[in-house]
């Protein structure tokens, strides 16, 4: 029996898969805090923030790892990939917002249109706060990286973040929701979403992306030692 030759290219880019997973929770993290940004939550009838802000700190989180793994370069790819990802989503769900539904299903299409009917303002500014709160976010850190020689990685994700927010915040609201609510709540809307994903990013995201990176880097020289 003749046997079957090994494929040359078969396990050739193993070393890669870190890597597609990282890339594929910071997409998937994007894309699911748009959609969720559709609730808002209230807390004690007196601060309200969409629910995309829960989870929108872990796409960072992970934009942080990217950069401490792979550099900023290819950090901005994936970003760049994710940007493209949401225009790609915009247009096929409002797509299914303009096709016609069966009449006995009209409480369904009611709700998806709900979700998906977009406001061109809210998906520019959601769109330029993502690309200038990420790239900023992704070159601070690394600019951090230098100065502390590797060091301290709990500053330059928290530094990093607390700059990205802010240049993804105050793009948003301000396109989003100037000329729609008052100066006060516009005020608070920035305020309230700065901070809070600030806080989830020290509390929850710092913490996930020093054992994602401890866990990639020991993976990734497991790797290279075997090959």
């Amino acid at each position: 029996m003749n046997k079957v030759s090994e494929n040359p290219f078969k396990n050739r880019t193993g070393g890669d898969t870190p890597l597609m997973v990282v890339t594929a929770l910071f997409v998937t993290l994007y894309l699911v805090s748009n959609v969720m940004a559709v609730k808002i939550v209230s807390i004690f009838g007196i601060f309200c923030f969409d629910a995309g802000t829960i989870t929108f700190p872990f796409a960072y989180m992970l934009g942080d790892v990217l950069t401490e793994i792979w550099g900023y370069r290819t950090a901005r790819k994936v970003i760049w990939i994710t940007f493209v990802c949401n225009i790609c989503m915009v247009v096929s769900t409002q797509v299914g917002v303009w096709m016609p539904s069966p009449d006995y299903l009209d409480e369904t299409a009611n709700a998806y249109n709900t979700i998906f009917t977009y406001v061109p303002r809210i998906v520019i500014g959601s769109l330029t706060g993502f690309l200038l709160g990420e790239l900023s976010n992704a070159w601070l850190m690394e600019r951090i990286k230098e100065k502390t020689r590797g060091r301290r990685l709990w500053v330059r994700t928290i530094g990093s973040s607390a700059v990205g927010y802010l240049f993804d915040t105050l793009p948003f609201v301000l396109i989003a929701f100037a000329g729609v609510v008052t100066m006060h709540d516009l005020l608070l809307m920035i305020a309230l979403q700065y901070f809070m994903k600030l806080f989830i990013e020290v509390l929850f995201g710092t913490p996930m992306a020093y054992a994602l990176i401890v866990l990639l880097k020991r993976k990734i020289l497991n790797e290279r030692h075997n090959g």
